[in-house]
């Protein structure tokens, strides 16, 4: 992290969880991030491990198996886990799906879900893009039709779904009503082991290799009555909406954390690199533009804090998420880019932590809804 400085929301009791995700990241995901890349997916154990840390469901209560924390304690894991270049570990869905049954869902709904997804036991996955939708989510064809009976039949596809091999449970934005638009859209719960459900393949990206993104085909899946998030038809895009600013604000933290580990690792290595008999750092070509990057690096970390400290305040808006998520999130492409050059050779090769953290940081500009669309949100409150 920078040097000399400290978040304003920080305080003792976080610093010492911060230590806590810290050594998960090194004992856990560090060793074991290149036999994820090499199979696609994470080992379940990491869940289990990082369930009993606290660190999947760390401001939930605890009688639903939370660790009882605030959103500040949140901040720390996606902080460290972003500082530590991780980008396989999905544990976030589950935080995002934690939260919209905490804030929706119906109290069985909470009571049947919550604790096994806390533990790491149930991992869980949001199935919003189609393959014809993108960022439109008004757009979604997937249905969910409701038979006299009051089960609800669900037809449709899916893709680009983290945790999309693994998961156990999804939440699948489908359209209950007839209406045109935000109308009609609910959200609702299916389990994977529903004989209607299948899996596609798991996807081949550009970067983020160990991270299960896959397919999802629904095929007339039955689903219980009380399988709709909430019990209400119809609640599905307010629903959305209502924790869209979360997940925006958790990637443009995450941007901001990485952002920093590629600064650190450039230093590390301009002063060890010697070429024409000096160190890269001796270059006064390096220190200037190392010097633009720690510019970037300490006013993103700043911005991220703001958005951290509304967050914990409960005053994070849409707008702020969006900015966040926009700005930050170029930032990190450009300043990792600029690191990445100092290595050479060496920072196109995958053994290389800066070129894995290069090819997984493009497709941030594009998840969580694309940075155009980001741009149309924040443009809105002018």
């Amino acid at each position: 992290m920078l040097e000399n400085y400290r978040s304003p929301w920080m305080d003792a009791d976080l610093e010492a969880f911060a230590d806590a995700v810290r050594r998960f990241c090194k004992d856990v995901i560090e060793p074991n991030e290149m036999k994820w890349r090499e199979q696609h997916h994470v080992d379940r154990e990491a869940w289990l491990k990082a369930g009993e840390l606290g660190l999947i469901l760390p401001d939930l209560p605890e009688q639903y198996g939370g660790a009882g924390g605030s959103a500040a304690h949140a901040a720390v894991v996606i902080r460290e886990m972003g500082y530590a270049g991780n980008s396989s570990f999905g544990y976030g869905i589950n935080y995002l799906v934690g939260h919209y049954l905490s804030n929706y869902g119906t109290e069985a709904q909470k009571q049947r879900w919550l604790p096994g997804m806390a533990s790491g036991e149930i991992i869980t996955s949001i199935a919003m893009t189609e393959p014809g939708t993108g960022s439109d989510l008004q757009g979604v064809r997937t249905t969910a039709r409701k038979r006299p009976d009051g089960k609800y039949v669900i037809n449709g596809s899916k893709t680009f779904i983290t945790n999309g091999q693994l998961s156990d449970m999804v939440v699948v934005v489908a359209k209950t009503g007839e209406e045109s638009g935000a109308k009609g859209i609910s959200l609702v719960i299916v389990e994977t082991s529903n004989p209607g459900f299948r899996r596609g393949k798991c996807l081949d990206k550009v970067g983020q290799d160990a991270g299960d993104t896959s397919e999802m085909f629904f095929d007339h899946c039955v689903v219980e009555a009380d399988a709709l998030l909430g019990g209400v038809e119809g609640q599905g895009f307010f629903q959305l909406m209502g924790q869209l600013p979360y997940e925006r604000a958790m990637i443009a933290v995450g941007a901001a954390a990485q952002m920093e580990r590629a600064l650190a690792l450039t230093v590390e290595y301009v002063k060890e690199r010697r070429a024409f008999g000096k160190t890269l750092l001796d270059f006064q070509n390096t220190r200037f533009v190392l010097a633009d990057v720690k510019a970037t690096v300490t006013a993103s970390r700043a911005f991220a804090d703001h958005i951290i400290q509304q967050w914990v305040d409960g005053k994070l808006d849409s707008s702020l998420a969006s900015m966040g998520k926009f700005w930050l999130t170029e930032r990190q492409g450009e300043v990792i880019d600029k690191c990445v050059q100092f290595f050479g050779g060496y920072g196109y090769m995958l053994e290389y932590p800066i070129a894995r953290m290069y090819a997984d940081a493009r497709v941030q500009r594009i998840y969580g809804g694309a940075n155009e669309i980001q741009r149309e949100l924040v443009a809105r409150s002018l």
